[in-house]
């Protein structure tokens, strides 16, 4: 059964597995011991440390270990932002992070500090002149992604580093989606990234701080990893990270290239297998295995729910697979089409094969779902009824991706010039409607509040 989600977890490298098991039996005890058992387990735990700074490019001493990359991004977020008080507690984020930097965002600002969201194109890149307008003389702490975990668009961090740089001010550096393909470029101050990303077990993720940062760990003292990480290390599981990461190393130039001409294929193919489908993120500057596209008339639980059946585990940024019923923070800040969004991201090995064979399942699925929704051809053309000059649709109290499909299909009853307004309480509708009308040529005309709901009005071009 082919795995296509490697960008939430990679399977466990086969070098990380060999490293795992040999530590388990020579990496037990205490490193903090001057005992021969301790002794054995400090070298250990200096010889991956030795590695992973190679790898991430900083200093032995400038890393430490932690119980996730999660972890990792809190820590150095409140670290820093604690040791730069005297700054000021303005915090810059872009608008497509990881969770857990905006979850420390949500933090910082529940404690009294502000925060400043730097928007992104509709590729899902931010501008270093983007990050300078944001700056203020009271800005402790900027951060940045490398690359976005779910359009895999690689971010500009050198030119936002020197940006920062001049200003006085650290940037920390979410790494994990890209740490695997290579060093982050750019004199950043801060890296955060986790194992189970490039194929470590899970559980065991990287701070890096260069020196010269202001830091002061959050939270009781402690003498391990620096203060950084409290607790009992798991060696084990961080000699096969190390491993593991030199490993991925070794091989990313060559399976990076042949995984872009997989994911180019999957680029090209899907637009012309599968009507009304939008293939978003950057189509150069992203990560070599990863692409994503969201498919109109869909809903996207459905659709995960028919290609796993068919044999092919993917993930999805939709907000039809959400409890919340709004669609992906990254896809909202794009502006792009979320609903029946599909993320592949290809682990390292996988063949042509795979490939061709998910290429071959896609539009059946895709036709299935969008059959059982009741859009069995492009709903435009299939429209009927009076033609008039406007039309208003009641389409509250339905949910993504109905209010889109009742908007494809009224479209044809009123002339080109006129106008269709939909009335939805369906939040992703005010990211879906427009994106259809960029998808179909007609003329997004904006929104309006009722009292039940938004009205969304839409000028049919042709």
């Amino acid at each position: 059964m082919p795995y296509f989600d490697t960008a939430s977890a990679a399977p466990l490298h086969p070098v990380a597995r060999q490293a795992l098991q040999a530590s388990l039996d020579e990496g037990w005890a205490d490193p903090a011991r001057l005992y021969r058992e301790g002794r054995r387990a400090r070298l250990l735990l200096d010889a991956a440390r030795e590695a992973a700074a190679e790898a991430v490019g900083c200093r032995a001493d400038e890393l430490v270990f932690t119980p996730s990359g999660t972890h990792a991004v809190h820590s150095g977020v409140a670290g820093v932002l604690a040791g730069r008080r005297r700054v000021g507690e303005h915090l810059v984020v872009s608008a497509v992070e990881h969770s857990s930097v905006l979850h420390s965002a949500a933090a910082h600002e529940a404690r009294g500090g502000s925060v400043s969201e730097v928007p992104v194109d509709r590729s899902g890149a931010v501008s270093a002149a983007g990050y300078a307008d944001a700056l203020t003389p009271a800005t402790a702490l900027a951060c940045l992604q490398s690359a976005n975990h779910e359009v895999g668009t690689v971010q500009p961090v050198a030119e936002v580093a020197e940006v920062c740089g001049a200003a006085g001010v650290p940037l920390l550096v979410d790494a994990a989606q890209s740490l695997a393909w290579g060093p982050v470029e750019g004199a950043w101050s801060v890296l955060a990234a986790s194992a189970h990303k490039w194929g470590g077990p899970p559980g065991v993720g990287l701070l890096a701080v260069r020196k010269g940062v202001r830091y002061s760990p959050q939270g009781p003292a402690d003498e391990r990893e620096s203060g950084r990480s409290p607790g009992f290390v798991n060696l084990p599981a961080i000699v096969a990270a190390a491993a593991s990461l030199r490993a991925v190393r070794a091989e990313a130039d060559a399976e990076a290239a042949r995984l872009r001409v997989l994911v180019d294929r999957i680029r090209r193919r899907v637009v012309r297998l599968v009507p009304d489908v939008e293939v978003v993120g950057d189509a150069d500057r992203r990560l070599p295995h990863l692409v994503t596209f969201s498919c109109l008339y869909v809903d996207g639980e459905a659709l995960l729910h028919e290609l796993d059946r068919a044999g092919f585990s993917v993930s999805s940024g939709s907000s039809c697979t959400s409890s919340t019923l709004t669609p992906s923070h990254v896809l909202r800040a794009m502006g792009v089409l979320s609903e029946g969004n599909v993320r592949v991201s290809l682990p390292p090995g996988t063949p042509a094969e795979d490939v061709n064979a998910f290429l071959e399942v896609l539009p059946g699925a895709v036709a299935g779902v969008r059959e059982r929704l009741g859009v069995s051809e492009p709903p435009a053309v299939a429209a009927a009824g009076p033609v008039t000059e406007s039309l208003e649709l009641d389409a509250l109290g339905l949910r993504c991706p109905q209010p889109v499909i009742e908007l494809a299909r009224a479209i044809g009853r009123v002339p080109v010039g006129g106008t269709v307004t939909v009335l939805s309480d369906d939040e992703v509708a005010r990211l879906d409607i427009p994106a259809w009308c960029a998808m179909r040529g007609h003329d997004y005309l904006g929104e309006s509040p009722r009292p039940a709901g938004t009205a969304y009005t839409v000028r049919r071009r042709s």
